[in-house]
């Protein structure tokens, strides 16, 4: 059998990841993909469990499309979804809120207790932290669109978030925002995250999907795009690899960047420990979006 003479190589590695992440905040956004399925949810979970146990402060924001389509096709509610982003009718404004803040919210939070995470569940209604205002009728791809009850992020007062966190709890925000009138909005998991990431100013902001990451064609998992800036992104648009449920993502990512987040990740939330490989590896696992290529954060 052939000996490994420096078994703590890799610990060595990590070690110069932690020291730099350390006390410095992630926003973690996980997808309906990986919340709707037991099996995916929990590995994830302990992977964050693992981040939080070394110090690195976590906010997560949750989606759950998955489920909440689940729920509308048993309820007998039609889904209609444009350029990703879900059409909200009053009837699914309802189920939007059973669905997360209920089952969803609660799963996570039980798999995070189970991993040894202190978790708080909360949505951008509590404590004013996401302020909205009802999105307007809008142009999407040369169409008039009125996606109903949907909301605009108007402010983000993280105040609760930072509170939770120097009490060293991890907050589990649902992604519903709410006017200054207390009407609550549907408002998209993918921009709730980048506003989050954005107001504290975090070192990193990470999605993560069911796919590897960002794929140079979206129908071969092998084309994986390792790294990016804003215009490699115009290009992969204009060759038409940015679709569907990505589309919404990568707006986020742009304006989180824009407003001085150090790095946006893309990350697979199926294969083993990719969450960890991203963060303390020089070779990544998915896709690391930065503001310019020339100054890009390991």
């Amino acid at each position: 059998m052939v000996q490994n003479l420096r078994p703590f190589e890799s610990l060595r590695n990590a070690a110069l990841y932690v020291r730099r992440f350390r006390h410095h905040p992630f926003v973690v956004k996980l997808g309906g993909e990986i919340l709707d399925e037991p099996a995916l949810r929990a590995p994830v979970c302990e992977q964050l469990a693992l981040l939080w146990s070394l110090s690195i402060p976590l906010v997560i924001v949750h989606g759950g499309g998955a489920g909440l389509d689940g729920l509308c096709k048993r309820m007998d509610l039609p889904t209609t979804k444009v350029a990703g982003r879900r059409i909200t009718s009053p009837e699914i404004l309802d189920a939007a809120k059973m669905a997360f803040k209920g089952k969803i919210q609660m799963d996570l939070l039980g798999d995070l207790a189970a991993a040894g995470v202190p978790a708080v569940g909360l949505s951008g209604q509590d404590a004013g932290l996401i302020r909205g205002r009802k999105r307007p009728p809008v142009e999407v791809d040369g169409n008039l669109v009125d996606f109903g009850m949907v909301g605009d992020v108007a402010g983000v007062d993280p105040a609760v978030l930072r509170h939770l966190l120097q009490g060293g709890f991890v907050p589990v925000v649902a992604p519903f925002s709410a006017t200054a009138e207390g009407q609550v909005l549907n408002t998209n998991a993918d921009t709730v995250a980048a506003e989050v990431a954005a107001a504290l100013r975090v070192e990193k902001l990470i999605f993560v999907l069911k796919v590897p990451g960002l794929l140079s064609d979206p129908g071969d998992p092998t084309s994986l795009v390792t790294l990016a800036d804003p215009a490699m992104l115009d290009d992969l648009a204009q060759a038409g690899a940015i679709k569907d449920g990505m589309r919404p993502k990568l707006a986020a990512a742009r304006k989180a960047l824009a407003a001085g987040v150090a790095s946006v990740h893309l990350v697979s939330g199926v294969r083993p420990d990719a969450i960890l490989a991203e963060v303390f590896t020089n070779e990544g696992s998915g896709t690391m979006l930065v503001a310019r290529l020339d100054k890009e954060t390991p």
